[in-house]
């Protein structure tokens, strides 16, 4: 499945270029002008990635940074600083506000990409050694072991591939197609109902009193959410 960055760049020519790239590179390329927007944008889509730009309208890149790095559901973000700063020290502050790489203006759209993709494999290797909590659910993938409310959950291989999906894709709607190239891979010959009976048998044994974690979004797919 295609990862979605979201692309921070004030200037329209230079954001224009950028988002070619990783399209033509086969990303799913959001936008954003100001910070404002920015934001806007993270909250509505959950990117697997930020390019932020430093020089922005109102806030800079790095204050952007910092922000996104104090809220628990941004902090884990990879985010790559684009800039025509180049001093040693300006690379610096940038990686100690929490920038996890920062390439210099003008730079190269195959380094671009090589870096992305460097850093979103790095971000995926973390996810799947990571115990993963969310509402009440704990999962922990190293052990195969998912507790709801104290209690330990016994999943099926592809509920847990999807329990595992959601938890690090959450507040995202996602398509059956999208699901079933995700979990059973995409040159998977399943019909789309199959979705279905495996999200039926999830929600049943992630049940809680307090909480519809999956929940149908009509016409569009599912959404998870804590």
């Amino acid at each position: 499945m295609k990862s979605t960055i979201l692309l921070v760049e004030d200037e329209s020519s230079i954001r224009e270029m950028i988002a070619y790239t990783l399209s033509k590179s086969g990303f799913d390329v959001l936008q954003a002008e100001t910070p404002t927007e920015a934001f806007s944008q993270i909250a509505d889509h959950n990117p697997q990635l930020i390019l932020m730009d430093w020089m922005l309208p109102d806030q800079s890149g790095i204050e952007i940074i910092r922000r996104l790095r104090r809220e628990n559901y941004t902090k884990n973000i990879p985010i790559i600083m684009l800039t025509a700063k180049s001093e040693e020290n300006d690379k610096v502050w940038g990686l100690e506000a929490g920038a996890d790489d920062y390439i210099t203006k003008p730079f190269s759209p195959k380094e671009l990409i090589a870096r992305i993709q460097s850093l979103l494999r790095r971000a995926n290797t973390e996810v799947a050694d990571k115990v993963i909590k969310a509402g009440n659910i704990i999962l922990d993938p190293n052990n195969h072991k998912v507790t709801v409310d104290g209690r330990n959950v016994s999943l099926g291989p592809k509920e847990f591939k999807l329990l595992k999906f959601f938890l690090t894709h959450q507040n995202k709607v996602f398509s059956r197609n999208q699901l079933l190239d995700s979990i059973w891979g995409q040159n998977t010959y399943v019909e789309e109902r199959t979705v279905d009976v495996h999200i039926l048998r999830l929600r049943k044994s992630i049940k809680s009193e307090s909480t519809n974690y999956i929940q149908t979004i009509r016409g569009a797919g599912y959404i998870f959410s804590a």
